[in-house]
């Protein structure tokens, strides 16, 4: 909006395409929303009651400024029982979401001109948290012809003298592609070879369906150079409680810290007792949720794979997202999109939102039960652009 009041930098409209998300969901009452990951599971109960039990403990105040030092020590118990890796309780800080801290590790290590070269497709609000830490995003394709693997030659040709960091995701928002062991190696190799930083986005650790997951930061030399991005969002279905970690070295995490002290000041206290719950209970409340996801994909991937004019890749690897081809219709994504809201009453987002090489792509949340998945693919089959 411009406004004399308002900076200019934000007279141009950087509203997300999720944010824009939330209105367009309205413009029918029979709307199937499958463009947030928002999950339609409700918490856990398990976790839910032991969180409000604490708070009426007393755990309702500030915590320490790095987070709970009981949910730093499950963190740290979390990593090595799941990867055999170790991590020290300096090197880890709790944040109010893995979206709030992405954003401090990028105000923690840019200096103003410093570029960031983002895996793309990328999830949609790197580019401007970039930005506000005064860098320079930069993408770097990666497609589906591809497996939406880096490709490293693309990746070096990207690197210059401003360069600082690269930002990693997988499993991926929006493609739901796993980068393979072989392709980490590749960019770690890279990263070592012009002392460059990786920030790696690990919020889904849990839905790796064809392969463990495996975190950057255990490949052999990364662990000094990478910060690692997770939140309690997706893996335990908590949206709502706003609650993440930063692993990265002890003195990025000091700056993180002195950053957050002046823009949140502590992680929500109860939200951080609910952490530590799921952590200390992941192999009891985790398989049904993964279990419940990777049906809604592969299912919706077989029914995507029915419809002319559009494709996946499969089988799905990972997150609950799909990002599907549209190519073939001769239109563009947010064309695709518009047609199907109108018509089928299904929300989807463009490509296009998820960086330049998502023209020609739908994303997909499979947030929704089978039953109302089959209820919009069957409501899109019968669009004319879909058909033979």
């Amino acid at each position: 909006m411009k406004h004399r009041f308002i900076a200019k930098r934000y007279w141009k409209n950087q509203q997300t395409a999720m944010g824009a998300s939330d209105e367009m969901a309205k413009t029918f009452n029979d709307v199937i929303n499958l463009s947030l990951g928002d999950p339609d599971i409700i918490t856990p109960d398990l976790i839910i009651d032991k969180a409000f039990a604490d708070a009426k403990l007393g755990h309702t105040k500030y915590t320490d400024f790095r987070g709970d030092p009981e949910l730093r020590a499950a963190i740290c118990k979390y990593y090595k029982e799941e990867f055999d890796m170790d991590v020290v309780d300096e090197e880890i800080f709790v944040c109010a979401s893995g979206c709030l801290g992405m954003y401090l590790a990028l105000e923690a290590i840019i200096d103003d001109g410093d570029e960031v070269i983002l895996q793309a497709p990328f999830f949609t609000p790197y580019p401007q948290q970039v930005e506000l830490a005064r860098g320079i995003p930069v993408e770097l394709p990666t497609l589906e012809e591809e497996d939406f693997q880096v490709n490293t030659e693309r990746l070096e040709s990207l690197i210059n003298e401003r360069t600082k960091a690269i930002i990693i995701n997988s499993p991926s928002n929006p493609t739901g592609n796993c980068l393979t062991y072989e392709t980490m190696k590749e960019i770690a190799r890279i990263a070592e070879k012009y002392d460059l930083i990786v920030i790696s986005d690990e919020i889904y650790t849990a839905f790796s369906f064809q392969h463990e997951f495996i975190p950057f930061a255990t490949i052999p030399g990364m662990k000094e150079r990478t910060i690692t991005i997770n939140s309690f969002s997706k893996n335990y279905v908590m949206t709502g409680w706003r609650i993440g970690n930063v692993v990265a070295p002890e003195y990025i995490i000091k700056t993180i810290q002195q950053i957050n002290e002046n823009v949140v000041f502590t992680a929500p206290s109860i939200s951080q007792r609910a952490a530590i719950c799921a952590l200390e209970h992941r192999n009891e409340v985790q398989p049904p949720i993964i279990a419940e996801f990777r049906k809604r994909v592969e299912y919706a991937a077989e029914r995507i794979n029915k419809i002319p004019n559009m494709h996946v890749l499969t089988p799905p690897k990972g997150s609950f997202y799909l990002f599907i081809n549209i190519k073939d219709t001769g239109l563009t994504s947010v064309q695709v999109a518009d047609e199907i809201l109108k018509e089928a009453h299904v929300l989807m987002l463009p490509g296009d939102a998820f960086g330049n090489c998502g023209e020609g792509f739908l994303r997909i949340a499979c947030t929704v039960k089978v039953p109302e998945l089959k209820e919009a693919f069957d409501r899109i089959e019968k669009m004319a652009i879909f058909s033979k």
